[in-house]
């Protein structure tokens, strides 16, 4: 017992030393101020691919070397640059058993400029009315052949969906994939496509803090930096400022990296990212991940809307996926003697951990999670213009940031490593 209470009360000092040196870094004033800039009508809502992003990126990369972040893997710089090869349809000709396909019927993933199918070199697969769309439409939009997906007239609804989005990849890939809604069979067909072709530069911004004696694990924390931009004007305001989603989410990632870069006494890799196109397809922690051996990643802390109240009120907060792993149980363990609370997700019908950056490691098997406090059964602000920073609770804010900080500490020092999620149970 007396061991008990010994180890107690070496806990309890360890979360007062470690709180009161946490308030002077992470606090409401420093908040607001990161989040004010992030989520300003300057940046105009931070769209992927515009000219706006550049400034918020810039901005992040300042904050990073003001923190005195190294940069990821001896780069040149705090941006993590690559290209995405986006294609956009500009015509397209279907003919299926002598019948002129209309327009509207057809959805094309193709990134060749110019291409022609039939039976001769292309396969015809099929969506019936009693497949999972999404998964079907998963499964073939990553095929290696050229394809013709015949889809069940109840889908209709998807196809201005799937003509509306502008596919984008890393690679660019020799096949071709043409979606038509309302029909089951073909014998004959003759597909002809135009497609304009484009490379688009996107960056991430990363930084790191090396550890002391486990170079080689990492623990990452991200949050995402872009949102919708300008839009549909509501009562004369059209810029979307996303001010909780996720300014929010790259204001923790920021100051997490100040406050562990003055405590200087992290034993594995701590990594700090921003990510670019997450509204769009989660392109760049994709690429991200690809720069990693999944193995060596022992956690993933990905903020994700933390400016709002969670369900449960002040002080609290949930963890997506909080079944797949042990990690929410270890970081409820750390907080033991605040007044802090980690939840598990209530809104598991909502797929919200395979809707953020932490999806791409997660399906590799990382404690990958999200944690966040959005009620996304009823978030008056998610995706308007209406989320602007003077909808944000800052204290609130600084409170889950600390909990974070505090709450990771055993992970980052390698006391603790989470169990990695079971990759066969993940859909």
């Amino acid at each position: 017992m007396r061991k008990l209470i010994t180890a107690g009360l070496l806990t309890s000092m360890t979360l007062f030393s470690c709180t009161h040196k946490i308030n002077n870094i992470i606090n409401a004033k420093e908040v607001e101020r990161i989040e004010t800039v992030l989520s300003s009508d300057e940046m105009k809502g931070r769209k992927t691919f515009s000219p706006d992003i550049e400034h918020a990126s810039a901005f992040i990369e300042s904050e990073f070397k003001k923190a005195g972040l190294k940069t990821f893997t001896d780069a040149n710089g705090y941006r993590q640059e690559f290209n995405m090869i986006a294609s956009t349809n500009t015509a397209a000709s279907v003919v299926i058993d002598g019948q002129t396909i209309d327009d509207s019927l057809i959805a094309v993933a193709s990134f060749q400029p110019r291409v022609s199918l039939s039976e001769k070199n292309a396969e015809i697969v099929n969506i019936k009315s009693n497949d999972d769309f999404r998964k079907k439409y998963t499964e073939y939009s990553s095929s290696k052949k050229n394809l013709l997906v015949l889809v069940d007239a109840s889908f209709k609804s998807y196809a201005g969906r799937l003509k509306r989005r502008s596919p984008a990849i890393f690679e660019q890939p020799d096949n071709s994939i043409v979606f038509v809604f309302g029909k089951n069979t073909a014998s004959t067909f003759s597909i002809e496509l135009t497609n304009n072709i484009v490379k688009k530069p996107l960056n991430n911004v990363v930084g790191m803090i090396p550890g002391k004696t486990l170079k080689n694990e990492y623990v990452i924390f991200s949050g995402h930096y872009d949102h919708l931009g300008i839009g549909k004007a509501v009562n004369n305001d059209s810029i979307y400022n996303g001010a909780n989603d996720d300014a929010a989410g790259t204001t923790a990632v920021i100051t997490l990296a100040k406050y562990f870069k003055a405590l200087n006494n992290n034993e594995r890799t701590l990594v700090f990212v921003a990510f670019t196109a997450e509204e769009i397809g989660g392109y760049g922690s994709q690429y991200f991940s690809k720069q990693f051996d999944p193995e060596q990643v022992k956690a993933m802390f990905n903020i994700e809307m933390i400016g709002t109240e969670s369900k449960w009120g002040k002080g609290s907060a949930y963890i997506t996926g909080f079944e797949k792993t042990n990690m929410g149980t270890i970081l409820q363990q750390n907080l033991q003697g605040s007044s802090f609370q980690f939840y598990a997700d209530p809104y598991t019908t909502q797929n919200l951990f395979y809707r953020s950056d932490n999806a791409t490691l997660a399906r590799q098997g990382v404690p990958a999670h999200s944690i966040s406090t959005s009620k996304m059964d009823n978030e008056p602000n998610y995706h308007k213009v209406s989320d602007e920073i003077g909808t944000l609770d800052m204290n609130n804010m600084a409170e889950i940031i600390k909990a974070i900080a505090l709450s990771s500490q055993t992970i980052i020092s390698g006391k603790d490593t989470p169990t990695r999620v079971d990759t066969k149970t993940l859909n």
